[in-house]
């Protein structure tokens, strides 16, 4: 390659020390510090054209389609990347968010998920926990397995919620039913998961013949928003799956919420915020990519907005709790076992989706990590007529008795 080119590469990120070398098509290397730590490849002349003017966005997307590489783990790949960016700023264009949102609802919910959600169940194995779980863990220490921190955060929901015998508990967007049997087998509620995908409701219709709870946990394959509403619930959850409501759609959202949670209930709504007020979207085009790879029709806002949108569907927010740190450490956990299963991952998915899944994921983790992002559980509830929403006068419920991880017996 022409010692110009070379010369050119090398003075775009001049100054910055980033600890990688950057090999070139032709197989010229060009180290960008005195001790670098892991090689960029560069395959394609596309592949240069992202290394010449770099955002987070464009190196993925170039990753993705094979015209970039690199050596060792994608979590020391992520800190040299921002370094080789430099500066991230956030979005704040209200038109295109608005554009996005309208191309949401035409797109369709039931599309966006199968999108996300009915890849293989087999390939999601390789690298969550034991029971599926597709959301951020709770780590009571740092030693914690990701099995365990999946088990308490379960329980950690449980307890927010204040589950009890015989109460009726709805899950929007159930996932593979891990809450829904937590919530039946150790606190006693006759639970009601939904979901918009096919391969999740499969999966949890199995689960439920096989633990022998066909009485106590029924699964269905329904919109949010097509719930009758002359089935109330004590409680309901909303774990992970707001992400795809998008900001227009809060009084719809919460709205219906409101009308089938009974008068003196509670809600859990559990999700990925910005951390950013007034962003709309993460910059350097990281949520163009996961747009168009992996989330189409998300949409993400700040927790401030969230309270918000509650309070004017006629919920009352009374505990708010950032798991922030929390999700850093169950994406890593997500990204190591997806690395370590490579071979296995490629064979069922193909390699194309193989390397989505693990920048995207590793991505999400880095963002979590520099505060870009969090993750919110917001408590509500639905006050009583009388105007009371009777409650503990503090938060020990949510924490007594859990040295040992069990959960309550009834």
């Amino acid at each position: 390659m022409a010692e110009a080119l070379q010369h050119f590469i090398a003075s775009r990120y001049d100054g910055r020390n980033v600890p990688v070398t950057l090999v070139l098509p032709d197989g010229a290397r060009v180290p960008l510090s005195a001790a670098p730590i892991t090689e960029i490849v560069a395959r394609s002349w596309r592949g240069l054209r992202a290394l010449a003017s770099p955002a987070l966005g464009s190196l993925a997307r170039a990753y993705v389609r094979g015209d970039l590489d690199f050596t060792g783990s994608a979590q020391r790949m992520l800190g040299v990347a921002e370094g080789m960016v430099g500066s991230v700023s956030h979005g704040r264009d209200h038109v295109r968010a608005q554009l996005k949102s309208w191309l949401n609802r035409k797109r369709g919910n039931r599309r966006n998920i199968a999108h996300h959600y009915d890849v293989s169940d087999a390939f999601y194995r390789m690298w969550l926990d034991q029971r599926m779980v597709y959301s951020c863990a709770y780590f009571r220490q740092d030693a914690d397995s990701l099995d365990t921190a999946q088990v308490q955060k379960l329980d950690h929901i449980c307890r927010k919620l204040r589950l009890e015998p015989g109460q009726e508990f709805l899950d929007i967007g159930c996932g593979w039913g891990a809450l829904l049997f937590h919530a039946a087998e150790n606190y006693g509620v006759a639970a009601t998961g939904i979901t918009l995908s096919q391969n999740q409701y499969d999966h949890v219709m199995r689960e439920i013949a096989a633990r022998g709870l066909g009485g106590r946990v029924r699964v269905e394959l329904r919109d949010y928003l097509d719930l009758p509403e002359d089935a109330l619930y004590d409680r309901i959850a909303s774990v992970g799956m707001f992400e795809h409501v998008g900001v227009r759609r809060f009084p719809r959202y919460f709205g219906k919420i409101f009308r089938v949670l009974k008068p003196g209930g509670l809600v859990l709504n559990h999700g990925i915020t910005l951390n950013q007020a007034g962003a709309q979207n993460l910059g350097s085009g990281i949520s163009d990519f996961v747009e168009d790879y992996v989330f189409p029709g998300g949409q993400l806002t700040h927790v401030a907005q969230v309270i918000e949108g509650m309070a004017r569907e006629g919920l009352e927010p009374i505990d708010a709790e950032s798991l922030r740190e929390h999700y850093a450490k169950t994406l890593w956990h997500w990204v190591e076992r997806l690395e370590s299963n490579a071979d296995a991952a490629r064979a069922e998915v193909g390699d194309e989706r193989y390397r989505v899944w693990r920048i995207y994921m590793a991505g999400s983790a880095h963002a979590f990590d520099r505060g870009w992002l969090s993750l919110w559980q917001v408590v509500a509830g639905k006050a009583n007529p009388d105007g009371r929403l009777p409650r503990p006068l503090t938060r020990e419920h949510m924490y007594a008795g859990c040295n040992d991880g069990a959960p309550p017996a009834y």
